[in-house]
């Protein structure tokens, strides 16, 4: 007998998630807002498409090393610190992509190549990577905001809080290029976006600041004294008894049941993507002939899809399914969903546009709930924290080898991702059946 969705979400959980749905939210919309011309300004500022692959593998390269030391900070001091912590970092870091249109193009260092012609790093486009460099060094927001919800939430309210979370996010990425779009047709327009993705993490300070409460895990309290290498690469953790009295856990993260299977999965989902987001834009372009404006139209049905699934539709799946079968059907779907890119036909494509939305919009955050339930809620934030730096690398990986790949397979790429995603389907399998709530 299934249960109902008010028998297992809190009637309150919209209201208590607010914040952090407004904190994800935000987030999102101030990246978004400078996807669509970054690569043009790129080129002003004396870059090629090569700059534009290493500045976009700063992020994910930087915060590779900073999430997992901000997720197990916060399971010492509390989620709200670690939070403020990052937010701040991320204005600091739109300050100082903003002093890059201020300082003259001059070219520091030029290699003239055969294959990609001359790569020229120049003034401005230092500072953009610096920017982006210290905001992935400070970027743990997303990593410890999924901790913080762990926190608060249980049962099915986890699942359907995780939901919420990625909607509002996908909102966010909707919204962005709809406002870069609007600003760009006035004077200057690059420069306001800039200073309007800034302003927008402010907001966010604010909003961190004023309305998120914090959990305090174990704020005040010492969990683990590990050696400088250990607190890179090898957490030591306190566990809690169900008495509440504590011991020490002996061994890193990854000795936590199922840890290394659930990062390896992280990697591997995030690879597939990222080789997504780094081929469709080229096969939109170069096969299938779009327009920049036809590419934003199918983004935004996609986005608009994982919203409705994540929003509405996911909470009473989850009443009626565990969570690793909407993970393993998710998957399935999104297998479909990359085989019909590959057919170079509008209608295909859109379809697919369609099963992208539905797949992932029930496959990632039901893996994001199992995996809020290993280990406890003192070792969330290391959790969290190393699955965002496994997701970094794979990212790191995507985006650098993604064009490479594209290059020799074309549209087929497609379908190395659709495997990937299969074989990921089948790991699926091996995850634990029942989590503690």
């Amino acid at each position: 007998m299934s249960l109902t969705a008010t028998d297992t979400v809190t009637p309150g959980l919209n209201k208590k998630i607010f914040p952090l749905l407004l904190v994800n939210f935000i987030g999102a919309l101030g990246y978004s807002v400078i996807l669509p011309f970054l690569v043009f300004l790129i080129q002003e500022f004396g870059g090629s498409a090569v700059i534009y692959g290493v500045l976009g593998a700063m992020y994910p390269l930087f915060q590779f090393i900073g999430a997992p030391l901000l997720g197990s900070w916060s399971d010492r001091v509390g989620r709200k610190k670690v939070l403020l912590l990052s937010q701040a970092g991320t204005f600091i870091s739109w300050c100082i992509f903003i002093v890059a249109f201020f300082v003259p193009v001059v070219s520091l260092k030029s290699i003239d190549t055969e294959s990609y012609g001359i790569i020229a790093l120049t003034l401005p486009i230092l500072i953009l990577i610096v920017a982006r460099a210290f905001d992935g060094l400070t970027g743990g927001n997303i990593s410890v905001a999924n901790a913080y919800l762990s926190d608060i939430t249980d049962g099915k309210d986890r699942d359907a809080g995780f939901g919420k979370i990625s909607a509002a996010m996908n909102l966010g990425f909707i919204i962005g290029p709809v406002i870069s779009g609007l600003l760009s047709s006035l004077p200057n327009g690059k420069f306001l976006t800039v200073c309007l993705a800034a302003a927008i993490s402010l907001v966010g300070i604010f909003i961190i600041q004023f309305m998120l409460p914090d959990t305090n895990v174990r704020a005040g309290k010492k969990a683990y004294r590990p050696s400088l290498l250990r607190r890179i690469f090898n957490r030591e953790l306190k566990d809690c008894e169900d008495s509440g009295a504590e011991r020490e856990y002996q061994g890193s993260v990854f000795a936590i049941p199922y840890v290394p299977l659930f990062m390896i999965l992280y990697f591997g989902i995030f690879l597939a993507f990222n080789f997504f987001y780094a081929a469709f834009p080229l096969y939109a372009a170069e096969i299938l002939e779009w327009s920049p404006s036809r590419l934003g139209f199918f983004f935004t049905v996609l986005s608009a899809v994982m919203i409705c699934v994540q929003w509405w539709l996911l909470p009473k799946l989850s009443d009626r399914f565990k969570d690793i079968a909407l993970f393993i059907t998710g998957n399935v779907l999104l297998v479909v969903c990359f085989s019909l890119l590959t057919l170079k036909n509008d209608v295909y494509i859109y379809t697919s546009a369609v099963f992208f939305g539905l797949g992932n919009g029930m496959m990632w955050p039901s893996f994001m709930a199992m995996l809020s339930r290993i280990g406890n809620k003192t070792q969330q934030g290391a959790i969290q924290g190393f699955a965002g730096s496994a997701g970094s690398l794979a990212s790191i990986v995507g985006m650098l080898s993604g064009g490479f790949i594209y290059g020799v397979l074309e549209g087929r790429i497609f379908y190395l991702t659709a495997a990937g995603l299969l074989l990921i389907s089948f790991a699926g399998l091996l995850l634990p059946k029942k989590q503690a709530e």
